[in-house]
């Protein structure tokens, strides 16, 4: 079974980490869970939600092993478990409703009680004036009300009196707004009830109470004999677990009867444990329940495993059996009421192999865009990483027919194709028509981002400022007049990698102009693109998923040769180091700065229809305004070297996770047909018969005709 390992790793020894998971522990339960026979992917969850979804759609697991907590709020426990439920992927333990009411202390109590579960007192506080100090029996403890691992739990807790009590409500109320908890202190024994349901015993999955023991030496010294935060963080080796708990047969009995009682009515699912005060008198009382509980070594799940025959991948693999029934996950890939395959997803890879190498000084980039066999083996080892069978698909004109003798499930697409202002529509065009999923843009997004003149337009419409543009297609076209001020840039319309970009690009009179267009339309048999040269800082912008992408950290490129009054980011930089270049990344902004340019950086990405991913080029002038320069949706990915790896790597992205990001779109779209043809709501397109070639020779895809001139928009910041 493919699992994925979803925690919060715990990096500090603040409280606000406390129920996070330590590295021993992650350890410990990957070990474990590849020890079981299962595939496992580590997911740690501290980061941005899109980035847990996208690794999740990346490697699309059968079942998900959670023990994430979430950072903040009363329902934080509730959040990936919903979040998982949104993505239709299985998961581990009980589901976000269950969690977020066995969070809430007193609303558990509440509906206990009105079950006959015997609890403390308590009065649940929101204000200091909430209080009621009349209505309890003292001594009392005041607890946080949303709180586990006993945060907020100290010697200090417990009151004898009013005015303590008010001093300390005071004081809880500061640290934990949401409200604390005031219950009646129960002179006895912490006794504590675990539960795993895939366990086949009388009690529904109950196992034997157990109980925490303190040391003598240590406990001579306080007051409470409770098992506070001091205990379960700062000695921790203070505590053992007594199994089974020295308590008489009958009592252990009704314990695990009322145990079995609230598991029941709380919903909760494969495992979870109980907290229960045995008083001196001999009665139980329910202090709490974990739904999430801790997995960490010694925990006092595994003591009461133990008790049943199961060591440490006992219990874990226990866990898993008990969702795997739930869900009816026969085998590692088939699910009730999903769409089914068997084995890993097969991920075709469409690329352009690099085979003649671009020169220094421009004249042979005929292959400029295509990738080199060293980067294609990183992709193809980031694909596989993921648990995917990478099926090569070179962009040949044969590339039709090898995908009809070659099925594949999705198509991570990095290809340029080959010809035409269109080339890179061809392979996504091919595999629109054979409904296959591919990462990045449609057709018409990457038909659009590639005419630079077009892309511009469009740009413009959404309210970004581009620089004032103009095409030529033979030199002789008059040069308009609204052009004013000089220099001005020449490029070829429709090349990436910076193409046709050199120094000469940069013209300081007509006569410039005229000779570099009439070699780019030469060159490249495509019209020449003319903008006015805009000054200032170069920024490249990365950005990830769909609809409301998620904008990376800024880029700079630092132009260093200071005698140089008119730099670009030309040909020649993008091959090898230089002393001309220098990356940013983050690049230095001030917030205000930061945040307009990653609003036209969306602002770009959604109005050329982009997905998935891209890469966005602006020129920040003296007086501080952004103007759009290009977008590139099939950005480079050579490790350690493309702008879109450089800036991932500065997000704190390591090149897998980017490739993973990359993918998890097309995954999820592959996900959504299959569940349409599995409801009935798409039919299986019928098979056809490939075409010949991917593309024709017949032009460059261009006409000619008078030339255009566009300005800014007036008023342009």
């Amino acid at each position: 079974m493919r699992i994925a390992l979803t925690h919060n790793l715990r990096l500090s020894d603040s409280e606000e980490e406390a129920e996070f998971d330590t590295e021993e522990t992650v350890n410990a339960l990957a070990t474990a869970i590849e020890r079981l026979g299962h595939r496992l992917e580590r997911i740690e969850v501290s980061g941005p939600a899109s980035r847990t979804v996208s690794r999740l759609e990346a490697y699309s697991p059968d079942l998900i092993f959670n023990t994430a907590e979430g950072r903040r709020g009363r329902f934080r426990e509730a959040f990936f478990p919903a979040l998982f439920e949104e993505l239709g992927i299985p998961y581990t333990g009980s589901d976000a409703y269950a969690l977020a009411v066995t969070l809430d202390k007193q609303l558990t109590k509440m509906i206990l009680r009105e079950h006959g579960v015997i609890t403390p007192g308590w009065q649940f506080i929101e204000k200091r004036e909430d209080l009621k100090p009349d209505h309890l029996h003292f001594p009392v403890i005041v607890k946080p009300n949303f709180e586990g691992s006993s945060k907020g739990i100290t010697q200090d807790s417990v009151a004898e009196s009013v005015d303590a009590l008010k001093a300390k409500v005071a004081t809880a109320l500061e640290r934990y707004p949401a409200g604390v908890l005031v219950e009646e202190y129960i002179k006895g024994r912490d006794l504590t009830v675990p539960f795993l349901a895939q366990v086949d015993n009388d009690y529904g999955g109950v196992l034997t109470p157990v109980e925490y023991v303190i040391d003598s030496a240590f406990d001579q010294n306080r007051k409470y004999p409770i098992y506070d935060y001091e205990l379960k963080t700062k000695h921790d080796k203070a505590v053992t677990v007594r199994a089974p708990a020295h308590i008489p047969a009958e009592m252990a009995h009704r314990i695990r009867q009322t145990a079995q009682q609230v598991f029941n009515v709380l919903d909760s699912r494969d495992l979870g444990r109980i907290d229960f005060r045995l008083s001196d008198a001999g009665v139980p009382y329910f202090l709490e329940i974990n739904a999430l509980p801790s997995l960490e070594p010694g925990a006092s799940i595994y003591a009461a495993g133990a008790l049943e025959g199961l060591h440490f991948d006992g219990v874990i693999g226990s866990v898993i059996e008990s969702a795997a029934r739930r869900y009816k996950i026969k085998d590692s890939t088939k699910r009730s009421g999903k769409p089914t395959r068997k084995g890993p997803l097969r991920v075709g890879f469409t690329f352009n192999v690099k085979r003649i190498k671009p020169t220094m000084d421009a004249v042979e980039d005929s292959e400029a865009e295509y990738d080199s066999p060293t980067t294609l083996q990183a992709i193809r080892e980031a694909i596989a990483s993921w648990g995917h069978e990478v099926v090569d698909l070179e962009a040949s004109a044969e590339l039709p027919s090898i995908l009809a003798a070659n099925p594949v499930d999705v198509v991570f697409n990095i290809a340029e194709g080959f010809r035409g202002r269109n080339r890179e529509s061809q392979v996504p065009a091919l595999l629109e028509l054979l409904d296959i999923p591919y990462t990045g843009s449609d057709p018409a997004t990457l038909s659009l981002a590639l005419d630079k003149a077009l892309a511009k337009k469009i740009v413009r419409q959404a309210g970004i400022n581009t620089p004032m543009f103009q095409l030529m297609t033979t030199g002789k076209e008059r040069l308009d007049k609204q052009f004013t001020e000089w220099p001005l840039m020449v490029k070829p319309v429709a090349e990436g990698s910076s193409k046709g970009v050199v120094k000469k690009s940069v013209c300081q009179n007509e006569a410039e102009v005229r000779e570099v267009v009439r070699e780019m339309v030469g060159k490249y048999q495509q019209p020449a693109l003319i903008e006015e040269y805009v000054g200032g800082r170069e920024f490249t912008v990365g950005l990830l998923g769909e609809r409301r992408p998620k904008v990376l950290p800024p880029m700079e490129i630092v132009f260093l040769d200071k005698s140089d009054k008119t730099p670009v980011y030309r040909f020649e930089d993008k091959l090898e180091t230089n002393d001309r270049i220098r990356y940013d990344v983050p690049a230095k902004l001030d917030p205000a700065q930061l945040e307009r340019l990653k609003t036209a950086a969306r602002g770009a990405f959604m109005a050329l229809g982009a997905r998935d991913v891209a890469r966005i080029d602006f020129r920040m002038d003296e007086k501080g305004r952004l103007y759009f320069l290009e977008c590139n949706p099939l950005p480079g990915l050579t490790p350690g070297w493309s702008d879109l790896v450089l800036i991932a790597k500065g997000a704190g992205m390591d090149y897998r996770t980017l490739i993973g990001e990359i993918m998890s779109g097309a995954i999820r779209r592959y996900k959504e047909r299959e569940a349409r043809r599995v409801n009935g709501a798409e039919k299986v397109p019928s098979a056809v018969s490939p075409p010949s070639a991917l593309v024709s020779s017949n032009g460059n895809g261009y006409s000619s005709g008078t030339p255009e001139l566009v300005a800014s928009p007036p008023g342009r910041e």
